[in-house]
């Protein structure tokens, strides 16, 4: 019997070998491959992060107070890595795509990281992390991506993509051109055309910028949010006023839109028509979603007050509820007791007694 059963499993086996064989397996590793170890760190105050090839005023903006030297060793080759806190995860998200330029590449299979000749930069939660490539040494291109999947993983966590600001559209996009900005001195830097003091960050403004190629012409698309539309229209007439949006100046020419609480503006336009169409690539979808009744002038006093008598009258609610289902109780009882004698309902003494009904 023994040998039936195994002749039986062979067979089975054979039949379902050819499957197997034409599947295509993927290996994912688990850990990375090179062997790595931390060897060292080392804090050092925002200021010097000028010495790894950042901008200190620019850090600060983006909540940068100091950052970490972290030492790797590979086969006794030393590689550095910086580690800079920022103050939130978008401010992290910030300083990659500042310091990401057009000769850098997305890695593939790691989210948030940019790799270029210089080295590679990632973003992962509220930190920004580099990874300058040694000058001295040489190391390939698997072991370095090895030594950022065992800094910072393959991808971010899930709740800290969902702080992330929405993506530029794609069409005409220049791969690393992306700049996510959230104070002057980051404006001033990308976009020295805009004034700061029209786009007005101290109300809540965020600014993307995005170099887009249209034919022959290169043209910047700049894209303000403002929390509110009635902020939106108000910075947009500032604009308008100052600068002169949508009218034919030549090389100088400014084309803008507002749409809802957003500002698209296009510099560097060869004509307004190139203007317009790389602008009818942002769109604005608004939701309309219910939400508490807006309290108006009440004071907190007055809104806790409501709210303590809003439970009291529920639970007064509920108790009367009780109350009158009982009564009801009764009452059907008895009417059905008068009405008709016969039936249990109304003896609810027979619920308690067993009568023999012996005679």
């Amino acid at each position: 019997m023994k040998r039936i059963a195994v002749a039986v499993v062979l067979m089975t086996l054979s039949a379902f070998l050819p499957l197997f064989c034409a599947q295509n397996v993927t290996v994912v590793p688990v850990v990375p491959g090179a062997y790595w170890q931390l060897v060292s760190t080392q804090e050092m105050g925002v200021d010097e992060i000028k010495n790894y090839g950042g901008d200190p005023a620019v850090e600060r903006e983006y909540g940068v107070k100091s950052f970490v030297v972290r030492t790797y060793g590979l086969y006794r080759i030393p590689v550095e890595v910086v580690v800079e806190s920022a103050a939130d995860v978008s401010g992290a998200y910030g300083l990659l795509t500042y310091y990401q330029n057009e000769f850098m590449h997305p890695e593939k299979t790691i989210e948030l990281a940019m790799t270029g000749p210089q080295g590679s930069l990632m973003a992962r939660g509220r930190s920004f992390i580099r990874f300058p490539r040694p000058k001295d040494v040489r190391i390939s291109d698997k072991d370095f991506r090895d030594l950022l999947i065992l800094v910072g993983g393959t991808r971010p966590t899930r709740d800290s993509l969902a702080n992330l600001p929405s993506l530029l559209p794609a069409l005409g996009l220049i791969q690393g051109s992306t700049k996510y900005i959230l104070g002057p001195v980051t404006a001033q830097r990308v976009v020295p055309n805009l004034p700061t003091d029209l786009i007005g960050f101290d109300q809540g403004a965020e600014l993307q910028v995005g170099e887009y190629q249209l034919g022959n012409s290169r043209s910047t698309i700049a894209e303000l949010s403002y929390p509110t539309p009635q902020i939106a229209r108000l910075r947009f007439a500032r604009m308008s006023d100052a600068l002169g949006v949508n009218q034919d100046r030549g090389a100088n020419s400014l084309y803008a839109r507002r749409e809802g609480s957003f500002i698209f503006l296009a510099f560097k336009a060869n004509s307004k028509a190139d203007a317009s169409e790389l602008l009818d690539h942002f769109s604005v979808n608004q939701q309309l979603s219910w939400d508490q009744k807006y309290p108006g002038d009440k004071t907190i006093g007055r809104q806790l007050f409501e709210l303590i008598m809003g439970n009291v009258f529920l639970t007064l609610v509920l108790a009367g509820s009780g109350v009158a289902g009982g009564l009801l109780i009764v009452l059907s009882r008895r009417v059905t007791a008068r009405v008709f004698p016969a039936l249990e309902w109304g003896h609810p003494e027979a619920d308690r007694l067993i009568r023999l009904n012996l005679e």
